[in-house]
């Protein structure tokens, strides 16, 4: 397996799967399948703990060359919390990449990782094609956002009780466990987003570029979250015919919210025939 060093000097795994050809897709996903407390933990919050092992082996096995790093998971584990910033996260991306042998590869990612993959855009001409799940390109909520993570981190200093039985979609219902620097480590990211200016990025992208989302993707936080509400879907449907006429394909998923349009069931009848024609 080959590594790559980060920014902070710390070290992450990286997983190459599939043909030796130049059609490459960066995935910042973990591939190994995950059991027991861990992927229990990731089920209450609705979401699917072997999504990324699916995922990378359905393209691979499609012919495409998957690079595989788990960069959610380590920065969980190694956090980050004065140092990332859109620059150093394209510049991780990178260097991942590189540990991958790909001098040219298309990106997708899904939610914060989809906003990175449009970070790593705007700074490289080594992207191939970029691919955005569950986070528009235009119109994207970068306060909401801000004001979720500094939440989470105000959480992390005193974290509440739970509110009820674990419920997926439920932020009150399922319990608390973020460090104050894993929560700090986002709150520093997107206030390094706050002046980023979306139509002039956009305006110098050439690459073939998806985005898509689920119809009923807006994200409710309870009264733990202060009553927060962060909307993909609409800004998405809003800013559609802008989209496609900058040369994006643009797709929504049908009665899906924000958890139900990541799973990889609904991705790969999006993700793998765009990829196969765009690579």
């Amino acid at each position: 397996m080959a590594t790559a060093r980060l920014h902070d000097g710390s070290i992450i795994d990286v997983t190459v799967l599939g043909s030796a050809d130049d059609r490459a897709v960066l995935l910042p996903v973990g591939t190994r399948i995950l059991e027991g407390p861990a992927a229990d933990e990731i089920r209450a919050w609705g979401a699917d703990p072997n999504a990324g092992h699916t995922l990378a082996t359905a393209l691979a096995t499609a012919g495409l060359r998957v690079i595989a790093a788990d960069y959610e998971t380590h920065l969980t584990d190694n956090p980050m919390p004065r140092t990332l910033t859109a620059a150093t996260l394209a510049a991780d991306l990178l260097a991942i990449a590189d540990a991958g042998g790909a001098q040219r590869f298309a990106y997708y990612g899904y939610s914060w990782l989809a906003l990175a993959g449009l970070q790593l855009a705007v700074r490289t001409d080594r992207l191939t094609a970029l691919a955005m799940g569950g986070y528009p390109p235009l119109g994207g909520p970068y306060d909401g956002m801000l004001a979720v993570t500094r939440v989470a981190h105000r959480m992390a200093l005193n974290p509440p009780e739970p509110i009820g039985e674990p419920t997926a979609g439920d932020w009150d219902s399922v319990p608390f466990t973020r460090t104050p620097d894993q929560t700090q480590q986002y709150v520093t990211m997107y206030e390094s987003l706050q002046d980023f200016d979306e139509r002039a990025a956009l305006a110098g992208l050439t690459i073939p570029r998806l985005a898509f989302a689920g119809e009923k993707d807006t994200i409710a936080y309870g009264s733990q979250w202060d009553n927060l509400v962060v909307d993909i879907a609409g800004p998405l449907v809003a800013h559609r015919a802008e989209l496609i006429a900058l040369g994006w394909t643009v797709e929504t998923v049908p009665g899906a919210d924000h958890m139900v349009a990541m799973q990889t069931d609904r991705v790969l009848p999006i993700l793998l025939p765009w990829l196969k024609a765009n690579l």
